[in-house]
């Protein structure tokens, strides 16, 4: 009987959690100030998290806060402090990309429904599953360069930010 009830909380948390992440996402998507969009990107990781810990992949899941959140939304937050906010263009309420963002999210869910559909009447081949041991090797042995470059691209990505922001500065006076 206890664990019929934990099977329903994990189901109902895993909904929660979900429906969180979505709209987290939808928020990344409206709202304008960046500060405000880095805070919903935190939020969508952070239930993204949640979701993967609930499935039962700890490992991912504890990848996911640890690095993406804390480490790099820290570096991003970061980032942002030291941008101009004040930029009057953050007063109007929709993007001039809303249409074509929208026209995506509907293609996008129309291709989600479709694989969906069509993973549906497929059958199950569980041999061949990806596990912890199959991705550390094959991240170990072949994407560390690729992790390593990341995180160089977005050292340089701060250093072009701040060059711009002081340019922009000795320009305005």
């Amino acid at each position: 009987m206890i664990e019929y009830g934990l099977q329903h909380l994990d189901a109902l948390l895993l909904v929660i959690c979900g429906v969180s992440a979505l709209v987290a996402a939808v928020l990344m998507l409206v709202l304008r100030h960046p500060m405000q969009v880095a805070m919903a990107l935190i939020s969508t990781m952070v239930f993204l998290g949640a979701i993967y810990g609930l499935v039962g992949v700890h490992f991912i899941a504890a990848f996911q806060v640890l690095i993406y959140v804390s480490a790099v939304m820290v570096f991003m937050v970061y980032v942002i402090m030291l941008l101009d906010v004040r930029d009057p263009s953050f007063k109007r309420r929709f993007s001039t990309l809303l249409a074509p963002g929208l026209i995506g999210g509907v293609l996008l869910l129309a291709v989600l429904a479709y694989a969906f559909w069509r993973g549906l009447h497929a059958p199950v081949n569980l041999a061949g599953s990806f596990g912890l041991q199959q991705f550390s090797i094959a991240f170990l042995n072949e994407y560390w360069l690729h992790f390593e470059l990341t995180s160089v691209l977005l050292v340089a990505a701060v250093v072009a930010a701040l060059a711009v922001i002081k340019g922009t500065r000795k320009h305005d006076g």
